[in-house]
């Protein structure tokens, strides 16, 4: 139980920080400062509940991570499976444990990147818990939303000759990572990423208006948040649908700067876009008689909508094919990219 200067502390991390108006449009009647959190849910919608955690020298290191970004990060997080259920997010309960080397500054900054998030997606911060950790920083959210009823999208609805998507470029956090990360023994000190690199593994963007627009108009058959690695989700949806998945190497959104990127650094930037992970970009199935309506919508709306492969009958799988005559199809491995090592 904090004490009354605790108290005063995260008074001081959360009071004001979101106004009445804002509280109200998203449906909460009692907010921070009492023993619950009081909300009305959306009439017609269904609630969604997701929660992440993230721990020091697990899920981030201090090294590659301002105060603020691990803040922002562990909400988006939230924000990202909010986004891959077609949702839209609403309200947040934040957990903090706190090592002794944190001080009040530290930890105003890290609110500081939670608000960021919150107000960037019109989330309201309803409640949560600050408590001590010996050593590591530990952040838990857990993060509601709504969706209309019955337009929830899941990973177990593709079907056989479906096309696959994704809804933005994989691999960048994955470079900016690999730039950031203290050089291993023995190894080679690379290249410092560019600016979208890094934004990219600190503060990802995720695909909240994508999600919301393939659901209300019952366009994707299936959803997953690239968060794992698009070779890791695509098998949850292979899995869960009961479908192969056929991604095509030369359909991936390859950006500019991580193909220069990898190439500076000697890597191959399709280990990255396959294993890489934390991109937040959504990854799904749709019926092909839809494929046009989509992508015009998208472009109106000026979103990125990439159709990168299609669904097969089978057992459950998911390959990569080169379209190279000299190359055979390959099954692509179902693991996520070690953020930790450097190849």
């Amino acid at each position: 139980m904090p004490s009354p200067d605790e108290f005063a502390l995260i008074r001081s991390w959360t009071a004001g920080r979101q106004s009445a108006e804002r509280l109200a449009l998203a449906g909460v009647k009692t907010g921070i400062g009492d023993d619950a959190a009081v909300v009305s849910p959306e009439q017609g919608h269904d609630l969604l509940l997701a929660m992440d955690t993230m721990v020091e020298e697990i899920h981030f290191l201090p090294e590659t991570m301002e105060d603020a970004d691990i803040g922002y990060k562990a909400l988006a997080a939230n924000v990202s499976d909010i986004a891959a259920m077609g949702g839209k997010p609403l309200h947040a309960l934040i957990s903090v444990s706190v090592p002794s080397a944190w001080g009040p500054e530290r930890m105003a900054s890290l609110y500081d990147g939670f608000y960021e998030c919150a107000d960037q997606y019109g989330i309201a911060v309803v409640g949560g818990d600050t408590t001590v950790s010996r050593r590591h920083l530990v952040v838990a959210v857990t993060l509601t939303g709504a969706v209309p009823s019955g337009r929830a999208v899941t990973r177990s609805g593709a079907s056989p000759d479906e096309i696959v998507f994704v809804t933005g470029p994989v691999g960048l956090s994955a470079g900016g990572l690999y730039g950031m990360l203290p050089p291993g023994e023995g190894g080679r000190v690379p290249p410092f990423p560019p600016e979208r690199l890094v934004r990219a593994h600190r503060k990802p963007v995720p695909s909240v208006s994508a999600g919301r627009i393939l659901a209300d108009e019952g366009w994707a058959t299936s959803l997953n948040d690239v968060s794992d690695g698009l070779a890791s989700e695509a098998w949850e949806i292979a899995e869960s649908s009961g479908v192969t998945l056929v991604l095509h190497e030369n359909r991936l959104p390859l950006s500019g700067e991580l193909a220069a990127y990898a190439s500076a650094c000697r890597m191959d930037p399709l280990e990255w876009m396959l294993y890489g992970g934390e991109d937040y970009v959504l990854l799904g199935t749709a019926e092909r008689r839809n494929a046009e309506a989509i992508q015009t919508r998208f472009r109106a709306e000026g979103l990125p909508f990439f159709v990168i492969g299609e669904t097969e009958s089978g057992s459950p799988g998911v390959y990569l094919d080169s379209q190279d005559p000299g190359r055979a199809r390959k099954p692509i491995a179902k693991r996520g990219y070690n953020h930790f090592t450097k190849g």
